[in-house]
């Protein structure tokens, strides 16, 4: 049985479609790609596929990941180009892998944030920034089906600063999404990266944060996009690629079992 992981993304109108959604989306795409998936046991069978931390319904991602089962072997880069031409556009699988190591939920250890405040100006959002991250805890509510929840937002928080939107807008957040920067309008573009945790802290729940230490109140509802997702490094806390182990650990491939071009180039 052979393992890939995906890496896929959700722009445009398509960050409204929620996590059901898309798995089903994604089973049509199996069936019409003719994907030899494998099924798991019982009286109704299901196409093994684990989803990984799935972003909220109407956030935008760049770094969504999942990985399927196959009874038969395929090339991960074939598999990944069939499985997007048969997603709509906006559903995009962008990386594909095949797994050589365990564990991978454990390798997603934190997020990277992008949160555009439209109506609020950079100088606003540096302030309100300065003031959260200067604060040993910050306590927000969140109404979950348990009921209201208080936790601390702060200290999931590593890093959280404004970016410039021309900076913002260079190839980040791809252009389906809409320009960061609209003549005539303030905008403040925050980035952040916030740790994976129990419980998890969502990109409102440090809005909420802002609002409750800084009384940052957008007068638009923020437009939130998660760039990536995977390991952090302790000493610089940037993100690194969860895919990396795999493609590491993936066996070299020999000129003689390469194929009759490579073995002449040999």
């Amino acid at each position: 049985m052979q393992r890939i992981r995906l890496r896929y993304t959700k722009r445009g109108r398509l960050r409204f479609t929620s996590h059901r959604d898309f798995q089903r989306a994604f089973e049509r795409a199996l069936r019409r790609s003719a994907v030899p998936m494998a099924y798991s046991a019982g009286f109704t069978p299901h196409p093994k596929v684990s989803y990984a931390n799935a972003a909220p319904t109407g956030v935008a991602s760049e770094a969504e990941y999942l990985e399927i089962a196959l009874t038969q072997a395929r090339d991960p880069e074939q598999l990944r180009a069939q499985l997007d031409e048969s997603l709509p556009d906006g559903l995009d699988v962008v990386d594909a892998v095949e797994v050589h190591t365990s564990n991978f939920a454990d390798q997603l250890q934190a997020s990277v944030w992008q949160i555009r405040l439209e109506g609020v100006t950079s100088e606003e959002a540096a302030g309100a920034a300065a003031v959260f991250l200067a604060a040993e805890s910050v306590e927000v509510e969140r109404l979950t089906k348990n009921g209201v929840r208080t936790f601390d937002a702060r200290g999931a928080v590593a890093s959280l600063e404004v970016v410039d939107p021309q900076v913002a807008a260079g190839g980040t957040v791809p252009p389906d999404g809409g320009a960061d920067v609209r003549p005539g309008r303030a905008c403040a573009i925050l980035r952040l990266v916030v740790r994976h945790a129990t419980p998890a802290v969502r990109p409102d729940d440090v809005l909420s944060g802002l609002r409750a230490t800084a009384d940052l109140a957008p007068p638009v509802p923020a437009e939130v996009t998660r760039l990536a997702q995977g390991p952090i490094d302790g000493e610089s806390g940037t993100v690194t690629d969860p895919l990396a182990p795999d493609r590491a650990a993936a066996p070299a491939v020999l000129p003689s079992t390469a194929g009759p071009r490579a073995a002449a180039t040999a």
